[in-house]
């Protein structure tokens, strides 16, 4: 009685695993397009190295900023310059020390140094030209991280679509699938009553199972669709997404002609070639000198953390570097060669993209042309087929052709569906190239 038990438990949680892997959520473009914004790996990753570029621009308030740090120092030493030093910092010095003796050979003695040090940089060219170079380089990575957020998100609605076009075809073959069944039951009553041959029969009975493999490699698709959809989604489950939305004409606004100069990535690129040109500017500035100031306050004591006596330092130090060989002069080709390659690359972004926005427009076009001819084909097999359905009942038509004619209807409507799938993400694609979105 206990193993019947325990095994309708196991049964029960089968099922339940089952059905929680077999669950349908429906969800709108809007809802998948709120989830990638949140939840999408890649932008995630993008924003990670938005951070670090903050980061290294946050690393250059240096150059305005002092530099302050505290320290304790202790020493026992017998060393006579360390030993006379020390007592004379302690301010414990005496006229005995002065004895030739004691100096060449004193005792021990201990000292306690609290320091604190202070260095605040006064002028140096190349730094602030270096942060005006990352201040640029973070705004390539502002536009560089917009760019790819508006790149998953395109990618994230072709996705949807896709899911939309995998229901419709299971749809058609499911159409069809009812279809040639009542064709087939048609046929067996021809048959049995002797109107028509065996191989009839044994055509319309191959011709279902054909479109039971169709339909088993479309709900796989379908499968595939709905867990691509859910890692744009950042969902690791696997249940099946249905769009609350069935797959059919979208209209966007793609009225603009030209690639516009504010779209992200050409910002990026822009914003990456000043940051060239200011390195370029900070490596000639090298030739400039820099100016610190520098002080520090001391106690000294011959005991540990005691108070003693006490003293301070201030200064200056200008420091230029006149001559390091050719180093220098190395580094200024370097980055003005990197710096024409940047404008250059920038030059040829701008071009290809011009080029492929008017490709994509050429190919919305035919796109276009394609949707109205596999509409007009869809209505004239639909005519075709229910003619040929007529004639076969009246016994003017063979079987052969009845199954063409119904396999011709399906290629044309799945044709038709393929085409809405085109035209909608021919568009998006379209809206990517000459839009930006805001995030």
């Amino acid at each position: 009685m206990k193993h019947i038990f325990f095994g309708i438990i196991f049964v029960f949680f089968q099922v339940i695993s089952i059905q929680a892997q077999e669950e349908i959520m429906s969800i709108s473009k809007e809802e998948v397009l709120e989830k990638v914004k949140k939840n999408n790996r890649s932008i995630k990753i993008s924003e990670q190295e938005l951070n670090q570029v903050k980061a290294m621009f946050y690393q250059t308030n240096s150059l305005f900023l002092p530099n302050i740090g505290i320290s304790h120092t202790g020493i026992s030493t017998t060393n006579p310059l360390m030993a006379f030093g020390s007592k004379l910092n302690q301010g414990i010095l005496t006229q005995n020390d002065f004895n030739p003796a004691l100096l060449n050979n004193p005792s021990s003695i201990q000292n306690f140094t609290t320091k604190v040090s202070i260095e605040q940089p006064l002028f140096n060219l190349d730094g602030l030209y270096q942060r005006k170079a990352i201040k640029s380089q973070l705004k390539a990575t502002e536009f560089k991280t917009q760019r790819a957020k508006e790149y998953i998100f395109f990618e994230a609605e072709k996705a949807y679509y896709q899911l939309q076009f995998a229901y419709k075809i299971i749809d058609v073959i499911e159409v069809i699938k009812k279809a040639t069944l009542e064709n087939k039951k048609l046929i067996t009553s021809y048959y049995n009553q002797g109107m028509l041959q065996k191989s009839d029969v044994l055509e319309v009975e191959l011709k279902v199972l054909e479109i039971e493999n169709q339909l088993q490699f479309a709900k796989s698709n379908l499968q595939n669709a709905s867990h691509y959809l859910l890692f744009f989604m950042g969902d690791k489950s696997t249940k099946t997404l249905h769009p609350s939305t069935s797959l059919e004409l979208i209209s966007l606004n793609n009225n603009i002609q030209s690639v516009s100069k504010n779209r992200a990535d050409i910002k990026a690129l822009t914003a990456a070639t000043n940051a060239y040109k200011m390195m370029h500017q900070s490596e000639k500035s090298n030739y400039l000198p820099r100016l610190n100031a520098f002080g520090s306050y001391e106690v000294n004591s011959n005991k540990l953390f005691n108070s003693g006596t006490s003293g301070y330092l201030l200064g200056f130090q200008l420091q230029w570097n006149v001559f390091n060989g050719f180093k220098r002069v190395g580094k200024i080709q370097k980055s003005k060669a990197q710096f024409k390659k940047a404008t250059l690359e920038l030059e040829e972004h701008v071009s290809k993209s011009k080029l492929e926005y008017q490709k994509a427009i050429r190919n919305f076009a035919d796109i276009q042309h394609k949707l109205t001819l596999s509409k007009k084909a869809v209505s004239q097999s639909k005519e075709a087929l229910r003619i040929k359905k007529n004639r076969f009942k009246q016994g003017l038509e063979k079987t052969t052709d009845l199954l063409q004619s119904e396999a011709l209807y399906a290629q044309k409507l799945l044709m038709y569906y393929q085409a809405i799938l085109e035209f909608n993400t021919s568009q998006t694609y379209l809206n990517f190239l000459n839009t930006a979105q805001s995030f």
